[in-house]
């Protein structure tokens, strides 16, 4: 690496620290104020760092524009892919990754068990927004005041005795799902299939997926299945991890 670059990489990575003055800079690099000076005279051109009245610098605007680009740029399915295998492979069980489009819940990626165990779910399709945990995650995470509209829209069609049937049972849902930090389908979608979920999100801080494990219960039963919920959030935290996330505080279910 050139001894250019190498002191500009130094620069940028001093001024995320904060703002910094020119002697602040130079003693960071052990240079001449004036090498710094025309350091930073070069990458103000170019909009990566600006200076105040105090001339103090800081990072400039595009190095906000460069990581927008590089953090949209990111593609969670393939980003994602290696995590769900290794989850699938941790747990034995069925691992769906899913995302909220034109108002739908569609899986984008599965890994299917190791029991040849025939589930409903399949790339591309749409996962119902009121029984399935990542359906419930990704609503969940939109603004609170849109609940409304879409739980008024829903059929809330009966796919189990345990499905949810109204609006207000779905809201009730969406706020303890957004309290707790996941969602489960407890036999909701499939009768004797418990799944839990969890979401994904992004540089931005967005919840841009969820990915969920789904067991039929000859195999786990529902606390068993809640018992996975560690292993499914620390695969969607490597994964937001990926796409730029901050780390998020625990998630652990309540006991009772």
């Amino acid at each position: 690496m050139s001894q250019s670059v190498s002191r500009a990489l130094v620069v940028l990575i001093a001024l995320s620290e904060g703002a910094q003055s020119l002697d602040d800079l130079a003693t960071r690099l052990g240079v001449h104020k004036s090498t710094v000076l025309r350091l930073l005279q070069t990458m103000e051109a170019q909009r990566f760092v600006t200076h105040d009245d105090a001339h103090r610098y800081s990072l400039g605007t595009r190095m906000f524009e460069l990581a927008s680009h590089a953090l949209e740029s990111r593609d969670v399915r393939t980003i994602a892919r290696p995590h769900l295998r290794a989850l699938g492979a941790a747990t034995g069980q069925t691992v769906h990754l899913a995302a909220y489009e034109s108002g739908d819940a569609v899986y984008l990626d599965k890994v299917d068990a190791a029991q040849a165990v025939r589930m409903y779910s399949r790339i591309g399709r749409p996962a119902p927004l009121h029984c399935t945990a990542v359906g419930k995650i990704l609503v969940s995470a939109l603004p609170p005041e849109e609940w409304p509209a879409i739980a008024a829209r829903l059929d809330y069609h009966p796919f189990t005795p345990r499905t949810l049937r109204t609006p207000e049972q779905y809201l009730a849902e969406l706020a303890l799902v957004a309290k707790q930090g996941f969602a489960e389908d407890h036999e909701e979608h499939e009768s004797f299939v418990n799944c839990v979920g969890v979401g994904i999100r992004d540089g931005f801080g967005a919840t841009v997926a969820a990915i969920s494990v789904s067991v039929p219960d000859m195999l786990l039963d529902h606390d068993q299945v809640l018992a996975l919920l560690p292993q499914v959030k620390a695969t969607a935290d490597a994964i937001s991890a990926e796409l730029g996330a901050a780390p998020a505080r625990a998630v652990l279910p309540k006991k009772g």
